[in-house]
């Protein structure tokens, strides 16, 4: 009889003490029907990163493993970021765990589907995508930005899975491959797609928040969008040299057109012409100069090798061993 899987469910929390009680109560439904269907291993953990919140998540989550030694959890010194939070807790089931499933703490990615992704592992995929069917509990303004993030995304190259969110499963095996990535700026979506082993994905259902607030403002997504295209991609450096090259033809252009005017005799416009040029040039000087800098200080952060986060304290990992 092949031994059964230990499975670690990865949960980022950031001011989540409005909705982790039941978040925790609806995995843990789920673990324990696993474990008593002899699907996976007693010894699977469910593992809290709290990321720098400052109501009472750790506490929730103190409370929780030591209320069940199931859960457990990683507190960071201060936020640093979600990507980071989900490293974190990858890399530590990465220990003891056989797969790992990544999935947020607001309840919107459908827990029931939990099951499938391991059946899928246990047909032998390293890598199992959860894709949102549809949009439907999204605001008009959150599909609309979201298409126009997986749209950016696919115009810039940089290889996505639309509607892919962090609700996935890893094996162990694409865990150690991840280990070896060693960048500051982290994008998950499409660093998994990098590791190259079998993969699948698996259609959800999305659900509505039930508790707390969404932590992904407009800003924040777009940060993320910046950081998902300059990690993966140089097409805006790409973009500028093009750019350039169809105004030097424009410019070519209109000075013949200056000269046939010359000739012909007729008046050619002073002052506004001048004055758009430099506008025009300047704009597109200082939105080249800009794409420029946000590379260098991409490669300037890394060349730091600062921690990706800094780990304040743990609870509930006593007992386990490591693979």
């Amino acid at each position: 009889m092949e031994p059964k899987p230990i499975l670690a469910m990865v949960i980022p929390c950031c001011n989540e003490e409005a909705i982790l009680p039941e978040t925790a109560k609806q995995l843990k439904t789920i673990l324990d029907n696993l474990i008593s269907q002899e699907e996976i291993d007693g010894n699977s953990k469910i593992i809290f990163i709290d990321d720098g919140s400052k109501d009472n998540t750790w506490e929730t989550i103190t409370n929780l493993s030591e209320g069940n030694s199931i859960f457990s959890g990683i507190r960071f010194s201060r936020n640093f970021g979600h990507q980071n939070a989900l490293l974190a807790g990858l890399m530590k089931a990465r220990e003891f765990a056989d797969a790992s499933i990544t999935i947020d703490a607001d309840l919107q990615q459908d827990v029931s589907a939990i099951p499938e992704f391991l059946k899928k592992y246990k047909e032998g995929n390293d890598v199992v995508l959860g894709v949102r069917k549809e949009r439907t509990a999204d605001s008009f303004l959150k599909k609309l930005t979201g298409n126009f993030f997986y749209g950016m995304m696919k115009f810039m190259g940089v290889d996505i899975i639309p509607n892919h969110a962090d609700y996935r499963l890893l094996s162990k095996k694409a865990l150690d491959i991840l280990s070896q990535y060693e960048e500051t700026n982290l994008f998950l979506r499409a660093l998994i797609l990098k590791i190259g082993l079998k993969s699948t994905t698996l259609i959800y259902e999305q659900h509505e928040r039930t508790a707390g607030e969404t932590k992904y403002s407009f800003i924040k997504m777009l940060k993320f969008a910046l950081i998902g295209i300059t990690s993966f991609s140089t097409y805006p450096i790409n973009l500028i040299f093009y750019f350039g090259c169809i105004i030097l033809i424009v410019c070519a252009i209109a000075i013949l057109n200056f000269i046939y005017e010359y000739l012909m005799g007729y008046t050619v416009p002073g002052w506004p012409t001048i004055l758009v040029s430099i506008w025009f040039f300047g704009g597109v000087q200082l939105i080249s100069i800009g794409i420029i800098g946000i590379y260098i200080g991409k490669i300037y952060n890394e060349t730091k090798r600062r921690p990706k986060f800094i780990k304040e304290s743990d609870i509930g990992f006593n007992n386990i061993k490591n693979k």
